[in-house]
């Protein structure tokens, strides 16, 4: 497998070890967070014993650049776990085959194709993670919403992904710019540009260099933080007023595939009640009717309503207007 680069190559031997028994061999593209797919792959590997899953793993931006590149000779069986927003670009649609993945019909309408080419069992919540040591030390005070993020307290303090690398940057850029209208939500993220220290490429470092005391807020995602809080770092998770962003992770089946039989079984997987357990720990968003998540996200937080902090993400609109959206965010803020 010479596509892989370095990093991919050694996550994906530290979770898709072949068992000796290996029968079928399956490449996943992926955007989850690498400490998620070591957990998940190694549950399916030992429900699916006869099977090796390769998994590679890069942020959304970056993973889509490769499939379109890769358009005419496909690389991968499937896509596990990317944001809708990017699956539904049309061009990667006509790469996709239907299939109907077993326990996809308890899903409701949003959360999967009418043709069956993707559905989404998990999604992600954007939150600010403010490290609480550093905001005391500074005496900055607790930021609730993007416009507290105007204050030139905070200039240097905030660190945000870049939305043309990362889903989580999209996810923050559209969710402002649907709360607020067009024309104020660009003017509210040009006032806090000033104090952004950088745009990162990954949706999870603004977190972590905040947790690490390196920055006061760093706009990521709720995993991040709850997983951070439950590991004892100075660390709120705070949801901006006026509505918190989300994005649903998508799942397909390559057209292309050589082995669908596999790649079905782990689809079917993903869905399981044995995965479904497993998001508990890890998500803030399960779109499964039923599934609760974890105590540390509620000690850390979570509502255990999170439908009364979102805002109603019109999917289609982020889909069709992301390419312009990108563009004009790279013109205005590019670094």
């Amino acid at each position: 497998m010479n596509y892989w680069t370095k990093s991919a190559m050694a996550l994906a031997m530290a979770v898709g070890v072949a068992s000796p028994l290996a029968a079928g061999e399956i490449t996943v593209y992926s955007a989850l967070e690498e400490e998620e797919i070591a957990a998940y792959v190694a549950a399916a590997e030992a429900a699916m014993p006869d099977v090796e899953i390769n998994v590679l793993r890069l942020s959304t931006g970056k993973l889509g650049a490769r499939i379109l590149a890769e358009a005419d000779n496909p690389q991968h069986d499937l896509i596990w776990g990317w944001a809708v927003t990017a699956m539904m670009d049309p061009q990667v649609l006509d790469l996709l085959e239907p299939y109907k993945a077993a326990g996809s019909e308890a899903l409701a309408n949003q959360f999967r194709d009418a043709n069956d080419r993707w559905f989404a069992a998990t999604g992600y919540l954007g939150a600010f993670c403010v490290n609480t040591a550093r905001l005391e030390k500074k005496g900055l005070p607790m930021p609730t919403s993007w416009a507290d993020l105007q204050n030139p307290a905070f200039k240097g303090e905030v660190l945000m992904p870049d939305p043309n690398s990362s889903g989580t940057g999209y996810l923050h850029v559209n969710a402002v710019l649907q709360t607020k209208g067009e024309n104020a939500g660009w003017e509210l993220l040009k006032s806090v540009d000033p104090n952004m220290a950088q745009y990162t490429s990954s949706g999870s470092k603004p977190c972590k260099a905040a947790r690490a005391g390196e920055y006061t807020v760093g706009i990521s995602l709720a995993f991040t933080a709850m997983k951070s809080i439950e590991d004892g770092y100075p660390l709120a998770m705070v949801f901006p007023k006026g509505g918190v962003g989300y994005e649903l992770e998508a799942s397909g089946l390559m057209a292309s595939s050589d082995n669908k039989a596999d790649a079905q079984r782990f689809l079917d997987w993903t869905l399981s009640a044995e995965a479904l357990e497993l998001y508990g720990q890890y998500k803030a968003l399960i779109t499964v009717p039923g599934v609760e998540t974890s105590a540390a996200a509620a000690e850390a937080g979570l509502p255990s309503d999170i439908r009364r902090i979102l805002f109603p993400v019109d999917f289609v609109k982020s889909a069709n207007r992301q390419s312009k959206v990108k563009a004009e965010w790279k013109d205005r803020f590019g670094r």
